[in-house]
């Protein structure tokens, strides 16, 4: 076990909608299904690879994301061909095809995913990187395997807060992963990530946080009546313009909109974090790249 965990003070008791305007439960069952379906499809082709062409992998998780009866709003410009580092909040399970339908991309994901029903063997056979969450030394490994991979041509697609919250406040962009980006000499992509309702008020009806188990979070959203999801493409950060990863990562969260904050949704005590219990490992968020429970200033410098 590893004694860095991820952590964030949201929870479904605290942070989650739980009322609000609900789809027929038939219409519901219907979008778990197609889901369902189109996620297995995914499996089956993702062994083909780079044969298959990137128009056809951004209407494939297009289609995810409508099968679940959300809409998709993409603003900002194009990211940069080639290998490029794009990093967003993370609020949900849905962020992973929001962002594949803007670039398709490798995901870093923890180890322990390749034994998930479903969503296992869709990373495993999708390229993800994977992180091996209990070894803290292997670090310098793993970002030198993101760097090859950039190097390579390859975009790559993390969630430097390690952890989900629930869209109300950010965490801080952890620095590991934006070493491997320097290294490579490749351009950063900052994308924004956000739930609203048909109406134009936020929703945390997707988050999938705490002790929220997957299917839980999955049929609150097909269960959901006019959720919209907003992927703002912000400006591709240069190589090269800043001059290490602490001011790579700043720079990276600053255009998303939120300032992080310690406690996170109105928890925030005088500037420093209340006390949080550790929340379950999210999909994609490895540990590696945050590392909750302890401060920053204590990490190894080497690393963080």
């Amino acid at each position: 076990m590893s004694v860095w965990l991820p952590s964030a003070p949201c929870t479904p008791r605290t942070c989650v909608e739980t009322e609000g305007s609900t789809t027929a439960p038939p219409l519901a069952v219907l979008r778990l299904v197609t889901v369902l379906v189109v996620l297995l499809a995914g499996i089956v082709l993702c062994p083909l690879g780079r044969l298959i062409p990137a128009g056809w992998v951004r209407r494939w998780a297009c289609t995810i994301v409508r099968a679940a009866g959300v809409r998709l709003r993409v603003t900002g410009p194009t990211p940069p061909t080639g290998g490029v580092l794009l990093v967003a909040n993370h609020i949900s399970w849905l962020d992973i095809p929001l962002l594949a339908a803007v670039r398709p991309a490798r995901m870093l994901a923890k180890a322990e995913i390749r034994h998930w029903p479903v969503a296992g063997a869709l990373t495993a056979t999708s390229g993800a990187l994977f992180i091996e969450r209990d070894r803290l030394r292997a670090l310098p490994q793993t970002v030198a395997k993101i760097a090859d991979a950039l190097r390579e041509g390859t975009a790559v697609v993390a969630f430097p807060e390690g952890s989900t919250w629930c869209g109300k406040a950010q965490g801080h962009f952890r620095r590991a992963v934006f070493q491997a980006a320097l290294d490579a000499g490749v351009p950063v992509q900052p994308v924004h990530l956000h739930y609203r309702l048909a109406g134009g008020a936020a929703s945390t009806a997707p988050a999938f946080v705490g002790e929220d188990s997957l299917l839980t979070s999955v049929w609150r959203v097909v269960s959901a009546r006019g959720l919209v999801a907003e992927v703002g493409v912000r400006d591709a950060i240069a190589p090269g313009s800043h001059p290490d990863r602490r001011a790579l990562a700043r720079a990276a969260q600053l255009p998303l909109g939120q300032h992080p904050v310690a406690g996170g949704c109105g928890l925030a005590v005088a500037g420093r974090a209340v006390p949080r219990a550790p929340v379950k490992e999210r999909l994609a968020a490895p540990s590696l790249l945050h590392r909750g429970g302890q401060p920053a200033r204590n990490r190894p410098a080497s690393l963080w």
